[in-house]
Order: C-alpha cells, then sequence, then structure tokens
C-alpha cells in the first residue's frame, strides 16, 4: 500500500490490557484519545486445588503477541499506518505474581492470581511473629493489611514449596515480578538484555514497598525472608523503561524499536483514564472484582474503614507521587460467570440482564458472594458465599436480580467506607468496567448509592489510562496531561429512581447476610472439607 493512500492520523499509542480473564491491545489517537481498534485473546485460569487460581505466564505472553499482531492488521485493514505508533502501555492484573529464569526466559511455576487463597496457613504463620497478631502491623508503611491478597505472602508461598525456585534463587537466576514486569522484561529482550523492572503502583500492592520512601523496603524483606536482589527495579508510571524487540511471533515485525513507556496497575489506570487528578475524585471499576478509588493528592490517608492506602500515580521520574484511597472487592462479575457456569441458568453473561429486568426485584433473596472470603472493608478470609431469604416463589430471575444487587451493595459498603474516611460525601460516581454495560445493574447502583452514577461513553479507561502514561512520557511526549488539554469525555448519567428508605431498608438486610456469611472455614483453606451451606466457586471473571 503506498505511504500516500494510507489515514494519516497523527502520532498513535498502544496500549496492552493484561486482565485476569483476558490479554487485549488497543491503539489510541494521541490528539483526540479515540479508540481506533484492537483485539482480545481470553486467559486460560487454572484451578489445581480448592481455593487456587493459577495462570501460565508463557500464555499470558503469548496472548499480547497475538493480541499486538491482530490488532495491527486490523489497523492495516483501515489504511491506517501503524508506524504511526510511538509509544505503548501496559496495564495489568495486580498482586498476581510470577517467578522466572532469568538465563532460559522460561517460568519457574504458573502465576499464583491475585484471587488464589493458598497461602491463608502461610498468612496465619507470619501473624504469629507479628506482636498481637495484628493484621494491620505494616498498614502505616505499605497501606495494606496482611492478606493471601497480596504479592509478599505468595512469593513466601513459591519459597517454601517449590524445589525449582529455591534452586534458582540460591543459584542467582530467579526473578520475581507481578504481570507489568514480566511482560515488559520479555518484550525489551527478555533474557538477551530485558528490562527488569515494575512500577511504583504495582510494587505498592506487593507488601514489600515503602510507599512513602518509594523503595523496597529491608525491614519488610527481612519480615517475609525475601531476597531483594530477585526484586525488580521500581520506576515512575510514566517514562521509557526500554524498546519492543522483536518477536518471532509477530509476523510483521510490527512495533518493534517503539518504546515501552507507560505502566500503571489496572485500578490505577482506570483512576487516570478517568481523569481523576484531583483529590477526592474517585472512580469504581466492576471486573472480575469491584475496586473503588479515590485520589487523595500527594497526601496518604490511612483508613479507619478497612480501606487500603495505594499509589494512584506517579506520572514522571520528577512528578509528585499521588496516593489514593481503595476499596476492593474479590468478586463482581465473576459472580454472573458463576451463575453461568456452576448453575447454568445463564447461556450467556449478558443474558443476566434480561432475567433481573424480568421481575425486577429480588423478592427478599440476597446473595453474598464471598468466593474468596471478604475483602474491604472487612477483611474475613473465613466467610464464603451464601443466598439466603429463599422461598417457594423464589426463581433463577429472583436470584440473578439478588447477583446484580449484591455487586450494589458491596460498592455501597466502599462508598460509605471512603466517604467516612474523607468527610466530603461524594456526590456522584464515575464507573467503567466491562459489567456498566448492564443497564439494570446501573440503575441498581444509582438507586442503591442514592446518588447519581455516571459511565463515560468509551468504556476502555484502564487501557486509555496506560496510553496516556505511555503518551505523555519525557523523551515521547505526544500526550499531554495537562487540564485544559484533556479530551471532555460524553457520559450516560443514571440517576436513583427509589426513596432514600427503601435503599437503607435493602443494604441493612444486606449486612444481616452478611454476617451469616462469616466463619463457615478454619484457616486450612487447602482442605475440602468446607460447611454444605458454603458455596464454592472456581473464579472467573465477567
Amino acid at each position: 500500500m503506498a505511504a500516500s493512500n494510507r489515514m494519516m492520523l497523527g502520532p498513535l499509542v498502544g496500549s496492552i490490557d493484561q486482565g485476569t480473564s483476558s490479554t487485549r491491545f488497543l491503539v489510541f489517537n494521541a490528539k483526540t484519545s479515540e479508540l481506533l481498534s484492537h483485539h482480545q485473546v481470553e486467559i486460560v485460569q487454572k484451578f489445581p486445588k480448592e481455593g487456587w487460581v493459577e495462570q501460565d505466564p508463557k500464555e499470558i505472553l503469548s496472548s499480547v503477541h497475538e493480541c499486538v499482531e491482530k490488532t495491527c492488521e486490523k489497523l492495516q485493514q483501515l489504511n491506517i499506518d501503524i508506524t504511526n505508533i510511538k509509544a505503548i502501555g501496559v496495564s495489568n492484573q495486580r498482586e498476581t505474581t510470577v517467578v522466572w529464569d532469568k538465563t532460559t526466559g522460561e517460568p519457574l511455576y504458573n502465576a499464583i492470581v491475585w484471587l488464589d487463597l493458598r497461602t491463608q496457613a502461610t498468612v496465619d504463620r507470619l501473624l504469629k511473629k507479628i506482636p498481637g497478631k495484628n493484621k494491620s502491623f505494616f498498614k502505616f508503611r505499605t497501606g495494606l493489611p496482611l492478606s493471601t491478597y497480596f504479592s509478599a505472602v505468595k512469593l513466601r508461598w513459591l519459597l517454601d514449596n517449590v524445589e525449582e525456585i529455591k534452586q534458582a534463587v540460591g543459584d542467582g537466576r530467579a526473578m520475581f515480578g507481578t504481570i507489568d514486569s514480566w511482560l515488559i522484561w520479555s518484550l525489551t529482550g527478555g533474557k538477551n538484555g530485558g528490562v527488569h523492572c515494575t512500577d511504583v503502583t504495582n510494587a505498592s500492592r506487593t507488601m514489600l514497598f515503602n510507599i512513602h520512601s518509594l523503595e523496597w523496603d529491608p525491614e519488610l524483606c527481612q519480615f517475609f525472608d525475601i531476597p531483594m536482589e530477585i526484586l525488580p527495579k521500581v520506576r515512575s508510571s510514566s517514562e521509557i523503561y526500554g524498546l519492543m524487540k522483536i518477536c518471532p511471533s509477530l509476523k510483521s515485525g510490527a512495533l518493534t524499536g517503539v518504546p515501552i513507556s507507560g505502566c500503571l496497575g489496572d485500578q490505577s489506570a482506570a483512576l487516570v483514564g478517568q481523569m481523576c487528578f484531583q483529590d477526592g475524585q474517585a472512580k469504581n471499576t466492576y471486573g472480575t472484582g469491584c475496586f473503588l478509588l479515590c485520589n487523595t493528592g500527594q497526601k496518604s490517608v490511612f483508613s479507619e474503614h478497612g480501606l487500603l492506602t495505594t499509589i494512584a500515580y506517579k506520572l514522571g521520574r520528577d512528578k509528585p507521587v499521588c496516593y489514593a484511597l481503595e476499596g476492593s472487592v474479590a468478586i463482581a462479575g465473576a459472580v454472573v460467570r458463576w451463575l453461568r457456569d456452576n448453575l447454568g441458568i445463564l447461556k450467556t453473561s449478558q443474558e443476566v440482564e434480561k432475567l433481573a429486568a424480568e421481575v425486577g426485584t429480588s423478592y427478599g433473596c440476597y446473595f453474598v458472594p464471598a468466593f474468596s472470603g471478604l475483602y474491604a472493608p472487612y477483611w474475613e478470609p473465613s466467610a464464603r458465599g451464601i443466598i439466603c431469604g429463599l422461598t417457594q416463589f423464589t426463581n433463577k430471575n429472583h436470584i440473578a436480580f439478588a447477583a446484580l444487587e449484591a455487586v450494589c451493595f458491596q460498592t455501597r459498603e466502599l462508598l460509605d467506607a471512603i466517604n467516612k474516611d474523607c468527610g466530603v460525601p461524594l456526590n456522584q460516581l464515575q464507573v467503567d468496567g466491562g459489567m456498566t454495560n448492564n443497564k439494570v445493574l446501573m440503575q441498581l447502583q444509582s438507586d442503591i448509592l442514592c446518588i447519581p452514577v455516571v459511565k463515560p461513553s468509551m468504556p476502555e479507561t484502564t487501557a486509555l489510562g496506560a496510553a496516556m502514561a505511555a503518551g505523555a512520557a519525557e523523551g515521547v511526549g505526544i500526550w499531554s496531561l495537562n487540564p485544559g488539554d484533556l479530551t471532555a469525555v460524553t457520559c450516560e448519567r443514571f440517576e436513583p429512581q427509589i426513596n432514600p428508605e427503601e435503599s437503607e431498608f435493602r443494604f441493612a438486610r444486606w449486612k444481616k447476610a452478611v454476617m451469616k456469611s462469616m466463619d463457615w472455614v478454619t484457616s486450612d483453606i487447602s482442605s475440602n472439607v468446607i460447611s454444605l451451606v458454603g458455596l464454592r466457586i472456581e473464579p472467573t471473571e465477567d
């Protein structure tokens, strides 16, 4: 094709969005923020034992190669010149833990996914080393409670249980990273000079990182007995980390030499993509789980109501770090997949909206999807899922409605906690993620929160945030993050349609159900002895 026949759109930015259930590569116009093309590949999740969730790091990397290749092909079919892609950003599922051999480039074990519960016994053992067995002992250093959720305990389990990893550490061959580190190292050369790094947002989810000094913390590494030499170098969220190297699976040689210059954990990327750059601005992302982040600016705010303190972003080496309060819910979109795959009451995930709309009520049925215990604001690993309030009248439509309500009630708990910690209630909620396509869910969310819910017309805010960070990096400079230069976003708005008294009544019943979900299992999470009334799940994503 002659260059003169190609669409001239100015500089473009690519974005790798590596999530729990799928990988995508998206390309945006740096001047208009328009999404030009994308490709998506689903990722297999493995459940070798009760509570265990794993993924193959090589499959994840291969999915990135495939998505890049297919997206570039689609752009060429649209007569768009792929040589205009000037930078690439990376957004990733956080906490998921990979250890690999730097001499061979091979993973030494499957990635342990953030939802995985195998480390509860490790957590219990570590708690015994802490005065008063205080889960929040490291909160003011890390922003996090001691939990199966974060990378340090997953890494500790790998060092304790996988002989190949013990050997590689002893030989100086092992590298640790979250998914961003694995991808950036592999894409910038791998065993042939790949860059071993992470950004501050991903580092802040490991429990090994001091969120004030912005460095790996020697005392935390000593507590978890993690050798510091296997950790990646911590960089800002917006700088050139390295250049894409040619890969055999990229037949066209597409993007070789393009800088990888943005890196954000997925929830931080969504905060940036929603342009929540001011103190007090917040967004809620509905994916596998549900994640409500509120920007607290350059001040780290510590919650008294079960929220995490995390790094929101650091958009340049010389730029200030900004913090966020975060409410994390383990199961949101995953509950819909559970209804489809485990109960078989849906043929497709989209069908839940139709079933719920047909009845418009749960008819007193409440669903607490505590499949991986309860995250914020409870941090209760012993909880398990329950459905209660059933009568002979209850049918699959009511259960579908109750499942959607559960997502909304969990968000209400997060919002209440953020309002208490910040002191200034949010007057609307910005939302994104796959589930926001469900209009019944969005209306329910507004009804239960008693405030408007605002959804951007371009829902790919996570990928957009990573692209913005990449395009704005020093040495790239094709995307302005100045407030006056940011593109205005068109939105769909959902207003509350029920009275606050009804909302409060339903929320109080939900809280009663939550109390009944607790204390179902002991810390021996790996055993299959689970109470008959505790529901089980092999975690999936929306």
